[in-house]
């Protein structure tokens, strides 16, 4: 074995659709708008075999037009896909030239699909002594394993690489011989191909039959044995079985030849697929394709072992960053396309002398424009401590202060750039600055005047595209900043501070980063203009900045002991609502296991009609969505996911917020993120304040450890009344809803009167509640297949109750269709202040893609208006704090709600001052409204 030659088959769409959606939640998204995922996730998957592997022979087969035979067999074949994503058809041709560009050849035969072209050579090359890899997620490949045909399996989601030889394949799917895998598709059938199957076979059942009689035929030839409704449907659909079978089977005799010669691995035309990689955007992809290629032929052609390595692995991510490991970004190329440190002209200066810094801080002190960047012993401002500090106010130029490590002498060396940090007539330059601001309010210092935050204004320029320093100095600069690992080493016990690495090294990494953001400033300073959103920038998120470091270095007090008390008692729950699943279940089986809980459900239970949802692996889906859906159709549904709500509750927030106590403060100091949602809202993080559940009663206790100060604050909880209801009225100008709101009126009971057609007064608690639901729903595109599932109605109640809906506020839409054509015409929509989202989508003839883009279009004017409003409320609120010197402080900004630690002397006029600023932070034709609400802890405030 060790002496046969290997060759790798690759099947392209199946890698390209894994690549995709690996990105889907967070889209690789370059410069120019393009999505790049795909062409990424694909490429990432093809280095890894060539580096993992050092394949003899390799090729990659492409479907071309699907599989005449099998849509002349059954016309269905694969009928229920939805269409192929744009990202993906914009993927196919860059990836097609980037394989031409690398010498690797490419198979397709029009009429034929990838897996019949894969067979076909597989079985060719084994003939020729070659020991062959199906490089594929897809299971149907299992088929043609044999003694020389493996499938080869990419590593995903912290599992690493999986070979399956006939061993595998046995286990896996229960066979005696790979062949028989053939009979299990074609008795169980694809949903995502559409392959029909027997009529109430699952996994379970035809493993079962494979086990008793070897073939579908076997099996149709003693439906005699069957009994009962198994008996009658496999019996009334015998020719469907056969034809399932034939559709499952690829093809082993395409017209393609497997030519040894053709198939060799080659050295690439490095220049050419670099030159594609630029174009693309991809971070590092050049410096790490040129060390792959370039180290000599015997890098690619000796394999280091005979049979493929499979102890790999990594998440998603790490799987998927090949090319933008930091840590290893050093180019063995004597030419790079980005520039550096060792290959940029630049003059990082040390000041480290009392005249050096006094003439450095009168230099700063003449300047329009400077910036700096604070280098640390951690992330962390509350414990880490300042080692430098470095300012640029020319490209390629750089000053570094050292600070000492005692802290006294730190302190005394910072307060001498006190005038500079506090002039209001220098603006400061800062990637991130919130982190600088909080990190100098530990030494006294208040940081003043005009301010530029670069990823903040990236962010109004592409919201969706990445916005760290690394991307932005590639992308815009074409530069590729030194990685902090080459100077403290990578995560873990033995990562070192940038207080143990010598001064000069620290100075030239520190110039690096002041340098690179001057530089980029000067770049984003014009695409502000360009985009319309300069004064989004200058009047909200530049203003809010320092507006979240006071929020968040003032923080919050928690209540430890009573979130211990909690989760005892949900520990108590958790344990008797387990005991009431099993019992409905009739066994103990492992909740946490989706394979475990899908047999008991669909198999034992037969919960969920005869063709239970299954997942690409071919288990039972048991996710949040396919068990809401079934809630009313058993109570152990209800039950599992109450039983997930409350273990998700206790780990998340119950158990975990103790440990987010800072012991510096012994308060909790969430960290609230712009440069996230691209709808505007903000994020918070350590902890997710955001997602707190508050819908159930265990979700709203956790909001009771959440307490004032001391005895002598309260707190106080200030919330907008359904402003994204106001906003749609004002956007929309419906009269009726405008009228409503005018006269002060509750819009649930308002709508349900004029959609129910009944007096205001004779609105039931039902009609109300159906109302709020289709209210909220509109903004967000319900349907009635939507509303039927959120409510008790049927489905054709439902469509009535929209047509109502729409009949009783027709403005409304007239409003949605003309945001929708907007997007269509302009390529995004924005908010009353300008805030833009682009739909990249809203040409898609995928209809799930388009149908996203289209609500999108709808609601991110909504939750991006609704998010500017609350931004400028926190601004002229803290402002007031700050100018009236106010004991009360404002703690935490969650959805539309502020929290506020209100001392108990001011709290009358706290309320009165805070009422005012929300509801005057914005005019619309319809009033803002803001409910106040106080108490010892958020719950009884909220």
């Amino acid at each position: 074995m060790a002496n046969k030659n290997r060759l790798f088959l690759l099947d392209a769409y199946a890698l390209i659709f894994r690549g995709y959606y690996a990105f889907i939640k967070n889209p690789r998204i370059n410069s120019k708008g393009l999505d790049t995922s795909a062409i990424l996730g694909f490429m990432n998957s093809l280095i890894d075999v060539i580096k993992r592997e050092s394949p003899d022979h390799l090729a990659v087969a492409f479907d071309r037009g699907g599989s005449e035979l099998r849509l002349e067999l059954f016309p269905e074949y694969k009928a229920n896909r939805d269409e192929t994503p744009e990202a993906i058809k914009i993927a196919v041709p860059y990836i097609k030239q980037i394989l031409e560009a690398m010498h690797i050849p490419i198979v397709e035969v029009s009429g034929f699909e990838a897996d019949d072209l894969i067979g076909t050579l597989a079985k060719q090359a084994e003939k020729e002594n070659f020991e062959v890899y199906m490089v594929t997620p897809d299971k149907d490949y299992a088929q043609l394993v044999s003694e020389n045909i493996f499938m080869y399996r990419p590593a995903r989601m912290g599992n690493g690489i999986e070979i399956w030889g006939v061993d595998q394949v046995k286990e896996k799917f229960e066979v005696e011989y790979p062949e028989q895998v053939i009979d299990f598709l074609g008795m169980m059938g694809d949903a995502v191909d559409n392959i029909p199957g027997l009529p109430g076979v699952g996994e379970k059942t035809a493993k079962k039959f494979i086990k008793e009689y070897g073939t579908m035929e076997n099996l149709l030839a003693h439906t005699h044995e069957l009994k009962g409704k198994m008996k009658e449907n496999i019996e009334a659909n015998k020719e469907k079985g056969l034809l399932s079978k034939k559709l499952a089977t690829i093809i082993l005799d395409c017209p393609v030849q497997f030519n040894e010669k053709d198939y060799v691995l080659e050295c690439p035309d490095v220049e050419k697929s670099e030159a594609l990689f630029i174009e693309l955007e991809f971070r590092r992809m050049k410096e790490q394709f040129d060390k792959l290629f370039n180290k000599g032929k015997e890098a690619i052609s000796t394999p280091t072992s005979s049979t493929p390595s499979s102890t790999a692995s990594g998440t998603v991510d790490e799987q998927f960053s090949l090319f933008g490991d930091a840590s290893d970004s050093t180019s063995t190329s004597t030419e790079s396309y980005f520039g550096n440190l060792n290959t940029t002209n630049h003059v990082y200066q040390l000041c480290n002398s009392s005249m050096a810094i006094r003439l450095l801080i009168q230099n700063l002190l003449n300047q329009k424009s400077v910036c700096f960047d604070t280098e640390t012993t951690g992330l962390d401002p509350f414990t880490a401590e300042l080692v430098g500090i470095a300012f640029s106010f020319e490209k390629g130029t750089a000053f570094y202060v050292p600070v000492p490590e005692n802290q006294e002498e730190a302190k005394a060396l910072v307060q001498q750039f006190k005038p500079f940090f506090e002039s209001e007539n220098v603006e400061k330059i800062g990637q991130n600055l919130k982190y600088d601001i909080k990190i100098l309010k530990q030494y006294d210092i208040e940081v003043k005047g005009p301010l530029f935050d670069t990823m903040i204004a990236h962010y109004l320029i592409n919201p969706d595209m990445r916005h760290n320093m690394d991307v932005l100095a590639e992308t815009y600069l074409k530069y590729t900043p030194q990685p902090i690992e080459e100077l403290i080493g990578k995560k873990g016990k033995n990562q070192k501070t940038m207080r143990d690495i010598d001064v000069e090294l620290v100075k030239e990494y520190a110039g690096e980063d002041a340098d690179i953001t001057f530089q980029l400033k000067e770049n984003f300073a014009p695409q502000l203009v360009a985009t319309h959103t300069q004064e989004l920038f200058d009047k909200i998120e530049i203003p809010l900045v320092n507006v979240l470091a006071d929020m968040e270095t003032e923080g919050i007090r928690l209540d430890t002991d009573y979130l211990k008390t909690l989760s005892e008692g949900l520990s108590t729950d958790i344990k008797l609502l387990e005991q009431r699943i099993f019992l409905e279940a009739g066994e103990e089986f492992n909740l946490a296991s989706p394979k475990q809980l899908g047999d008991i459900l669909f198999e034992k239970l037969q919960i969920g009609g005869p063709k239970p949802k299954k997942t690409k692996t071919g288990q039972y889906a048991t996710g949040e969505e396919i068990l809401s859906e079934l809630a009313s159709k058993h109570e152990i549904v209800r039950d599992i996911l109450d039983w997930r709500q409350m273990n998700k509750l206790q780990s998340t927030y119950v158990d975990a917020l103790p440990d987010q106590v800072n012991p510096k403060t012994n308060r909790v100091h969430t960290e609230y993120m712009q440069a996230v949602a691209a709808t505007g809202r903000l994020s918070s993080n350590n902890p997710n304040l955001q997602n707190i559940p508050i819908r159930t009663e265990r979700g709203r206790q956790v909001r009771k450890a959440f307490v004032a100060r001391d005895e002598n604050y309260v707190l106080l909880a200030a919330d907008y009344s359904q402003i994204e209801l106001r906003i749609i009225a004002a956007l929309s100008q419906e009269p009726n809803m405008i009228e409503s709101f005018q006269r002060g009126e509750d819009i649930h009971r308002s709508t349900a009167a004029k959609v129910f057609n009944v007096a205001l007064e004779e609105v039931t608690k039902e009609q109300r509640s159906h109302a709020k639901t289709v209210n909220f729903g509109i903004i967000y595109g319900v349907s009635a297949f939507g509303l039927s599932n959120q409510t008790n109605l049927t489905r054709s109640e439902s469509k009535e109750l929209i047509d109502a809906y729409y009949a009783t506020y027709p403005k409304l839409r007239s409003y949605i269709a003309s945001q929708i054509d907007f997007a269509r015409e302009h390529g995004y929509v924005q908010t009353i202040l300008g805030r833009r989202r682009y739909l990249k989508d809203i040409h898609s003839h995928n209809a799930v893609v388009k149908g996203a883009a289209e609500r999108n279009a709808v609601n991110a004017p909504i939750q991006g208006s609704a998010a500017d409003i609350i931004k400028i409320a926190m601004i002229n609120i803290n402002k007031k704090l700050k100018e009236e010197n106010w004991k009360s402080k404002m703690l935490l900004q969650v959805h539309d709600e502020l929290v506020f630690d209100a001392h108990k002397e001011e709290l009358e006029a706290l309320k009165t001052m805070v009422k005012a600023e929300m509801e005057s932070a914005f005019t619309l034709d319809v009033p803002l409204i803001v409910d106040l609400g106080t108490g010892d802890n958020w719950l009884e405030a909220h």
